[in-house]
């Protein structure tokens, strides 16, 4: 056993080994630096030839571009005078005009077609034409766009570029231009033969090279490491051994021998770290857990989502089609969990190209650039999402469900084409689900109520959960509703229904209690009616926050706060404007948002506290909403015009009190404004949760910033460490801008700390981590469990209405 003597380790206690042959050893090197020194120089040279090739390819590729794009320029020039002879029928000059263009142009050969794929005229070797591939021409006349293809015979070859050729909007033929491309193997050629001789001489230069720095810094480290490998070996260790430092890269090598027992030490240590990490991260949610947690639990089940806004959209931009991710609360909250759990999901189709990028059953995997789950697209017409989305969803329900002082609308017109686009889903949702067996769905919002008592009627095995997420409120404020128990007949369809907070369960149940004769259960939460439980609780959405967090107090406040200060200087640039604190609001615009309150508080604040002038300045994003509805129309009006009057009063030559941006801004914008803000402004009348809150907190990964909440909002309950305010008190939230501007820098670093944790501890996966888990555990009844499919949802919505009738 080995015994620490001073600087070193003696093994005397280990059988000795057998003595090597120093010529042997050195023989062994050198073979060594052979090998070492092929291996590289054979490296190198693959690595230069496949770069040659490649740049021969990409120089081909150039050469082939400029000769197609040269070939279209000759063909449009010669186009229209072509199209004129063949509309007055004058088809006899051809012949000489296309001789004559081809000693102009240089082109090989020149052929037109009629409609009919025959020739009408040509000029050129009669070889070389009879050689044509027939499918450019059929492409052209078939689709009426420019086609061309490289061909080749022997040693020869040749662009064929065909035009289509037109009489008014009539197809009329195609101009077919040959153009010689044998230079472009020639230039291939000749590019290979100067790189390969370049090749050679740097394969030669590296490989004089790298024998002088395999014999200098890896040769002579190896010799003196092995040396003292064989010294420790033997004991023979003293003071004026070599020094590790001398040892080059083998440093690590030699200091790792040398000190066997603080390694072992340090090994113990990171075992015991790791274990504390594996405890920490029970409370932590990634979307690796996820997704084994549904693994683990959901088995051969898929997961199936609905809502009425897409993950992704499809914009036509000029002649590109651009993927858009459309900025949502509801998308931020529900895509990690398909991600994770390769789903499906079904969402209207709203962008201008959508019905471009869908295969014949409208479906297109998603994300573009790293598809993990499977969009399914439903299509509304214009009036549909008039009526549906717009009139009863925004302007009935949207104001119902919100107290914000706005009256609902409710017009039966609207409530009809709201059961039917309800049904459309549903019917989608069902083909989706074919094969399928004990789905589980996860239905999204207000806009299908309706839904889960289609989707269960249809398929009783389905695990059904609708998450509702906006306030529900009390009972008599949702009587305004006509058709209040039609509503709630479809969501107590689902096994599993889903709010923000306990108080909106508890409204739910109350308003189930004021409208059926149904057995509601308060200590267990639950709803029993026709037979069929239904299960009411409280799950927090939040955001996709997995990131890290620091212990104790940081040390570079001042660092931190410089970086902030620059991103914020480079961020006001562009409106002009110069400010040394900036607050920051995220929001839709929306009456429910409270903006036009949020901009009286800092009237307020600028009046009461006139220190903060010209220093402070709020940027409000206001992405425009449901422009269509009157009420966002005036909220509009409303907001620019008190902004205005606000900045007209305060607004000096470089600053101005308010920067209002009405554009939608990308996650990426938008993290910016969060990390160079001090303050951050969520003073929603009413919310049912508010993702703005927990995404400044999750942007904020320098741990400062103050989070000013409203109290109306799901987010307050959770986010404790927030400045929470009564939105309706202007010199309130004008009192806690003023107190978080000069909050100390501690109490911030502390306050936003706290808040991050909970935030990461609670985040999106976790969420969905509870739900699913949740609607996974909940026993469906032996005749939901085995009953078979049940009819369309047609048919199911006509015997319901008959029904409750």
């Amino acid at each position: 056993m080995g015994v620490r003597q001073g600087g070193g380790y003696s093994f005397r206690g280990l059988r000795a080994s057998k003595s090597i042959d120093p010529g042997k050893a050195r023989l062994s090197m050198h073979s060594f630096r052979l090998r070492l020194i092929l291996a590289l120089v054979a490296s190198v040279t693959a690595v230069s030839i496949a770069s040659t090739y490649l740049e021969v390819l990409a120089h081909r590729h150039f050469l082939r571009e400029d000769l197609v794009r040269r070939s279209g320029w000759i063909g449009l020039s010669l186009q229209p005078s072509i199209e004129q002879s063949l509309a007055v029928d004058f088809t006899v000059a051809l012949p000489s005009f296309l001789k004559e263009a081809r000693t102009r142009t240089g082109v090989a050969a020149i052929v037109i077609y009629d409609a009919q794929g025959q020739p009408v005229a040509l000029s050129g070797p009669s070889a070389l034409i009879q050689g044509l591939t027939p499918s450019v021409v059929e492409k052209t006349l078939r689709k009426g766009t420019n086609s061309s293809a490289f061909g080749h015979m022997g040693d020869a070859q040749w662009l064929e570029q065909a035009l289509p050729l037109h009489n008014g909007n009539r197809l009329e033929g195609a101009l077919v231009l040959v153009s010689d491309a044998t230079s472009i193997r020639t230039e291939g050629n000749n590019v290979w033969r100067r790189s390969f001789w370049r090749i050679v001489a740097m394969v030669v230069v590296i490989a004089v090279i790298t024998m002088a720095m395999v014999r200098w810094f890896l040769m002579r480290p190896m010799t003196r490491v092995a040396e003292r490998l064989r010294r420790l070996r033997t004991g023979n260790v003293d003071g004026t051994s070599t020094k590790t430092e001398e040892l080059n890269l083998f440093t690590p090598l030699a200091r790792e021998v040398e000190t066997l027992a603080e390694s072992l030490m340090e090994a113990r240590a990171a075992a015991e770290a790791e274990a504390r990490l594996r405890v920490a991260g029970e409370n932590l949610w990634t979307a690796e857990r996820l997704a084994a947690k549904m693994r683990e639990q959901a088995g051969e089940s898929r997961i199936f989502a609905v809502s009425n806004r897409e993950p992704y959209m499809h914009v036509r931009q000029g002649r590109e089609i651009t993927c858009v991710v459309p900025p949502s609360g509801l998308v931020t909250a529900i895509e990690p969990v398909l991600r994770a759990c390769d789903g499906v999901w079904v969402a209207s189709g709203s962008g201008n190209a959508d019905a471009e990028t869908v295969d014949e059953f409208d479906r297109l995997r998603v994300p573009p650039d790293d598809p993990r789950y499977t969009l399914r697209r439903v299509w509304l017409s214009a009036e549909e999402e008039a009526r549906y989305y717009d009139g009863f969803a925004n302007e009935g329900l949207w104001p119902l469900c919100h107290i914000a002082h706005t009256r609902p609308t409710f017009r039966p017109g609207d409530w009809e084409c709201y059961q039917r686009i309800n049904e459309r889903f549903a019917q989608a949702l069902l083909e989706e689900m074919e094969g399928s067996a004990n789905p589980v769905v996860f239905v999204q919002d207000y806009h299908f109520t309706l839904l889960p008592r289609m989707v269960k009627a249809a398929r009783p095995d389905a695990r059904v959960a609708i998450f509702w997420h906006i306030p529900w409120p009390n009972p008599e404020a949702f009587g305004i509703c006509p058709w209040q128990a039609e509503l709630l007949d479809g969501l107590l369809g689902a096994d599993l229904i889903g709010f923000h907070i306990p108080l909106h369960c508890n409204n739910f149940l109350s308003t189930v209690d004021r409208v059926f004769e149904a057995r509601t259960d308060r200590e267990h939460m639950t709803v029993s009616r026709h037979g069929h439980i239904t299960t009411v609780r409280p799950y927090p959405v939040s955001v996709a926050f997995d990131g890290t967090l620091t212990e104790g107090p940081a040390t570079d406040a001042i660092e931190s706060g410089m970086r902030r200060g620059e991103e914020r200087r480079e961020l006001l640039r562009e409106f002009g404007v110069r400010a040394e604190t900036l607050a920051v609001g995220v929001d839709r615009m929306d009456y429910t948002k409270g903006i036009v309150e949020r901009l009286l508080a800092l009237e307020h604040l600028l009046e009461e506290h006139p220190w903060h002038r010209e220093r402070l300045t709020l940027v409000q994003i206001a992405a425009p909403s449901r422009t269509r509805i009157p009420a966002y129309d005036d909220l509009h009006r409303r907001v620019n015009a008190v902004a205005i009057r606000i900045n007209e009063r305060f607004q000096t030559p470089h600053w101005r009190p308010i920067v209002l941006i009405e554009r939608q801004c990308s996650h990426a914008e938008v993290d910016r404004w969060y990390r160079a803000s001090d303050l951050c402004l969520v003073t929603s009348l009413h919310d049912g949760m508010n993702l703005v809150a927990k995404e400044y907190v999750a942007a904020r990964d320098d741990e400062d910033g103050v989070l000013i909440l409203s109290k109306f909002t799901g987010a307050a309950v959770e986010l404790r460490d927030a400045l929470v305010v009564n939105p309706y008190d202007i010199a309130g939230v004008a009192e806690a801008m003023h107190r978080g501007l000069e909050m100390d820098w501690s109490e911030r670093h502390e306050r936003m700390q706290r808040l991050r944790r909970q935030v990461m501890e609670h985040n999106i996966y976790r969420w969905a981590a509870n739900v699913l888990t949740d609607l996974r555990e909940i026993r469906l009844s032996e005749v939901e469990a085995h009953e078979p499919f049940g009819p369309a949802p047609a048919a199911v919505w006509e015997r319901r209405q008959r029904k409750l009738a």
